[in-house]
């Protein structure tokens, strides 16, 4: 799918190209707009697409995955949790069987990758009632944070009366702010529930 000058680099297009997970764009896009059911989030869509690309690795390798081996593989693959010792005995695994792991580690993707490959590259949405739900929320946040700059405004002022407080000129700042911890990128948390998250791209 890289022949489209008209659209944008894609890892995640690039590697369904390369394993022939054809048909696989549409599915990761009905998937997150909720197309067929329930939607399903990108951090699921990214570990489900990286097992994909784990069992097409080993079904072109000559090996016969079965699904419960993909699960407990990527997972020793891909969790920080698995000893050092139990992921250098599951690539040996592969290995043996003609997988070259380093470069499927490289084609793994992150969430904000799928994110980007949804919305620039197929240029997909989601429903509208989906956008509603999140300026609701964010409506909802935004306004205990007017209640909480007025409580507190309140306080300040009955406690400098009391002479419990000394009188200055105070600035009071009331706001959540949200730090991206793959790009580092900062967002008030409305402005980040309106766009449905951090749209960076870490992969």
């Amino acid at each position: 799918m890289s022949g489209d000058g008209s659209r944008p680099n894609s890892k995640v297009a690039r590697v369904i190209e390369e394993y022939e997970l054809e048909g696989y764009g549409a599915e990761l896009e009905a998937a997150w707009t909720g197309e067929a059911g329930d939607r399903t989030s990108l951090r699921d869509l990214a570990d489900e697409f990286n097992r994909r690309v784990l069992d097409a690795a080993i079904r072109q390798s000559g090996g016969a995955p079965v699904s419960t081996d993909v699960q407990s593989t990527y997972r020793t693959l891909a969790s920080d949790d698995v000893p050092q010792a139990d992921r250098m005995r599951k690539r040996r695994d592969l290995e043996r069987e003609g997988v070259d792991v380093d470069a499927v580690l490289d084609d793994f993707v992150t969430h904000q990758a799928i994110h980007t490959y949804l919305t620039d590259y197929r240029e997909a949405s989601l429903p509208e009632r989906s956008a509603d739900v999140l300026d609701r929320k964010a409506e909802t946040l935004e306004r205990l944070q007017g209640r909480t700059t007025a409580v507190t405004e309140s306080t300040l002022e009955t406690l400098t009366e009391a002479d419990e407080v000394t009188d200055r000129e105070y600035e009071l700042f009331v706001d959540v702010r949200v730090v991206c911890g793959d790009c580092g990128t900062d967002y008030s948390i409305g402005d980040l529930l309106r766009q449905g998250g951090c749209d960076c791209d870490a992969a």
